[in-house]
């Protein structure tokens, strides 16, 4: 069937070419208009904080999303003088469609105020200029605004850089590994057309998914440079594989090498693109809108890559012809016809001679990097991880520095009294206080904010809600534990009337309850993508054997990259050279998103490699021989690939942001153990110790 495709593409190439360049340019005009659809939200449904956040949205007009924070520092006011401060802050939010001021507190001598609008957040964020000129303009020079939408305004152009950076390394890195494995020729444009057409049609229908469905600010950088390695590192694998084809035989012709190369390289590729689809594809069962984006939008970029291995592909080899393909000058390094005596080939039968020293001293290396995985802190956000030259970031730090880190993101009591006009009773004040009384002797809490009016009873006087500062960071384990209490000791306690309910909203509740449900997951999901690529991989090697041999060496780079993070971040190794943050925590999302790629990008590398083994093996070789077969013939061309698609990363890793910092890094040296020491020795050894256990099926005779 794929043959017959093949040929078909072949004979339309101008209309499959004429229908990629369409997609292209709608995709790249829908790409220019994405982040005006990207969020921040970590919001999980129907959780308890979801509940409350709710309520405060429709009781108290509170969007998280549109609300502004803005902190101004102070010596030696007067009472008088802080109210005037607090009357310039009120005045200046005017310039804001529907802004309130929620809360305006003095601590420690920094003034802080909570703006609150009814905006989205990219329409929020298009007013941060004109607040801060408004406060200028009323003597507030040294006010500093943040909050999400200022944020969001503040690190987008930032965001953006890191991409133009990464996309920089990446090309360049490309360029000469292509150079340097297809020599000087037209081949070489072909993965960087492959690319441009799979990314922008991505990011097209991503545009069309953010018109529906919850899409976080990350996910441009996301597709761009994973789909940048990603889509270089299909094609060329193909393209390679039809040089190959075209080397073997001057007399073939060019469109039985490109079927040739589609029945081997190309099909291998659609099963492993297919893997790593499947690993995205599970993020859509996470009930966190924030985590179903980055699978929705992940999952894109092996879906258009596929797409565009079954057409575009076929149809750019077609139109290279076999004087496009040929080297001029500079043949490339891997354009003998006999790799046999090659560098893999000699690793291969270094593994060959000492199986059984290279797979234990292997595993050895392997186990020691993956140890430092114990020592694995878990955080919902690293709120406080921003580019330090930035607005939004320095308020933050004045708000660390003076009050502490709780008092950015504060728990919020949200208190249905179940009847109008109950919030000013006495027995209504005297539970209040009871309440605040008991939660302020809690040796993590800071203050607790509470009130009569507005902004802490709504207008019905049926509902109130208290502010509760702590002393840390709402990702720190001493947070969540006071979520645990205020949950499970504090407002169960408190005695607001048999028909009040009581509901803890907030940032740190929020992450909270993103851990659990996270976590909750996350097993599942490690089981079901094992399941699927099992079954896959079976269906494509006929063995029992090598899929579960696939799938250990799968997880065992999750692991090497679980703990090169831990040391990166925690212990900072290395981090002074590759720049990166200070942190104890990996944010969870990184966790689950790095398991899902990383586990379909490593059984890329194994599926090239075996199924090359395989072709060998199924035409007589004997088990050694294949493996040196496969080695000599893929080792040099997986590591290329290897290492454009490190190069990508690197736009992770020399960002800005903590947690794509921790995504790329773990990405990054993820895959290149996988492509070294995991494929290169472990794998051939393994391979060398089953002997003829590799091909066993129970209905087929051992050979």
């Amino acid at each position: 069937m794929l043959e017959r495709w093949t040929k078909a593409i072949i004979r339309h190439r101008f209309i499959v070419l004429a229908s990629w360049l369409v997609l292209a340019i709608l995709g790249s005009l829908a790409a220019t208009h994405l982040n005006e659809h990207l969020t921040t939200s970590l919001t999980v449904p129907h959780s308890e904080s979801a509940t409350a956040n709710q309520l405060l949205a429709e009781k108290f007009g509170d969007n998280n999303e549109g609300t502004f924070t803005i902190f101004y520092k102070f010596k030696n006011a007067t009472n008088s003088e802080i109210e005037l401060f607090k009357s310039e802050i009120a005045q200046s939010a005017t310039v804001i469609p529907t802004a309130k001021v929620t809360q305006q507190r003095a601590l420690a001598g920094v003034l802080f105020a909570s703006v609150s609008t009814s905006l989205s957040l990219t329409n929020a964020a298009s007013y941060t200029d004109s607040l801060r000129k408004a406060l200028i303009s009323r003597g507030l020079a040294q006010a500093l605004v943040t909050g999400p939408p200022a944020i969001y305004r503040d690190v987008t152009p930032v965001l953006a850089q890191d991409l133009h950076r990464g996309q920089r390394i990446a090309g360049i890195l490309a360029i000469i590994l292509l150079i340097l494995i297809l020599g000087f020729s037209w081949a070489v444009a072909i993965p960087f057309i492959f690319a441009a057409a799979t990314i922008t049609l991505a990011l097209g229908v991503v545009f069309l998914l953010a018109q529906k469905f919850l899409m976080v600010f990350y996910i441009p950088n996301i597709v761009e440079l994973i789909g940048l390695g990603l889509a270089i590192d299909y094609s060329l694998l193909i393209v390679h594989r039809f040089r190959r084809e075209l080397l073997a035989d001057d007399e073939v012709d060019v469109d039985s090498a490109i079927v040739a190369t589609m029945e081997t390289a190309g099909r291998t590729v659609l099963l492993s693109g297919s893997i790593v689809g499947i690993g995205l594809a599970i993020l859509l069962f996470v009930p966190v809108p924030f985590v179903r984006s980055l699978g929705m939008a992940g999952l894109l970029v092996p879906a258009a890559s596929l797409l565009a291995v079954l057409t575009l592909q076929p149809a750019l080899l077609s139109l290279l012809g076999r004087r496009g393909a040929s080297s001029h000058g500079f043949r490339g390094l891997l354009a003998k016809r006999d790799l046999s005596a090659g560098l893999w080939a000699r690793i291969a039968r270094f593994v060959i001679r000492r199986p059984i020293a290279v797979f234990l001293s292997s595993l050895a290396i392997l186990g020691l990097l993956a140890s430092a995985v114990t020592g694995l802190l878990v955080t919902p956000s690293s709120l406080t991880t921003l580019p330090a030259n930035l607005q939004s970031a320095r308020a933050l730090a004045i708000a660390t520095d003076k009050a502490g880190p709780g008092v950015i993101s504060p728990h919020q009591i949200v208190i249905d009294l179940g009847a109008p006009e109950l919030a000013t009773t006495p027995a209504t004040k005297v539970a209040r206080m009871a309440l605040a009384s008991a939660i302020s002797k809690n040796a993590e809490v800071l203050t607790v904010a509470m009130g009569e009016k507005d902004p802490y009873v709504d207008g019905t006087g049926q509902y109130l809600r208290m502010f509760v500062f702590g002393k840390h960071d709402l990702g720190a384990l001493s947070s969540q534990n006071l979520v645990k209490e205020l949950r499970n000791k504090y407002l169960p306690e408190a005695k607001f009337g048999l028909q009040s309910r009581l509901y803890l909203g907030g940032e740190p509740a929020q992450g909270s309850d993103l851990l659990r449900s996270l976590f909750d997951t996350f097993p599942w999901i490690i089981l079901v993508v094992l399941l699927v690529a099992y079954l896959l991989l079976l269906r494509a090697f006929k063995s029992l054997i090598l899929p579960l041999k696939a799938i250990f060496m799968d997880l065992i780079s999750i692991g090497v990259a679980y703990g090169l993070m831990v040391l990166v971040f925690r212990h900072k190794v290395g981090s002074n050279f590759l720049g990166t943050y200070h942190i104890d925590q990996i944010e969870a999302w990184v966790l689950i998103f790095l398991f899902a790629v990383l586990f379909g990008l490593s059984m890329d590398y194994e599926v090239f490699m075996v199924s090359r083994m395989k072709e060998a093996w199924a035409r007589g070789a004997s088990n050694e021989e294949a493996i040196v077969e496969g080695l000599s013939e893929t080792g040099g061309v997986v590591s290329a690939a290897a290492i454009i698609l490190v190069g990508a990363l690197g736009g992770f890793i020399f960002g800005h942001f903590a947690g794509l910092q921790q995504l790329g890094v773990g990405l990054a040296f993820g895959i290149l153990i996988d492509a070294t020491i995991i494929r290169g020795l472990l794998l051939p050894s393994a391979m060398v110790l089953l002997g003829k256990w590799n091909w066993w099926m129970p209905s087929r005779p051992n050979k």
